[in-house]
């Protein structure tokens, strides 16, 4: 498993704006093969911005890297730049090789 993050440290007072170009686009990663989830994180705030991550699991790091070269890829950033800035700086890429996952134990009456 391959966990892809991007961390954005979102300007105090856009975080509205940041969360409407997020939760507002059209989603198709989805559908990319590899793909397991998807999730936007919002965390704490500083000074000068709020830090937020958008955080990706995959089933290799080979599927997340074939979606970097995909057609969708391209269209779900196409416009990035396009608005004004909501963030400082670029986004800061993290990816990740699972060592290990650990999940709840069934219980009897499951």
């Amino acid at each position: 498993m391959f966990i892809a993050m991007n961390r954005f440290k979102v300007i105090r007072g856009e975080e509205e704006a940041f969360e409407q170009v997020w939760l507002g686009r059209e989603v198709h990663i989805d559908q990319e093969p590899g793909f397991v989830e998807f999730h936007l994180l919002k965390g704490p705030e500083h000074e000068d911005h709020t830090l937020y991550s958008s955080h990706t699991i995959w089933e290799s790091r080979d599927a997340f890297e074939a979606w970097t070269r995909s057609q969708s890829f391209r269209d779900a950033h196409k416009s990035a730049g396009d608005r004004k800035p909501l963030y400082l700086g670029h986004p800061e890429f993290e990816g990740f090789e699972t060592l290990q996952t650990v999940k709840p134990r069934e219980t009897a009456d499951s």
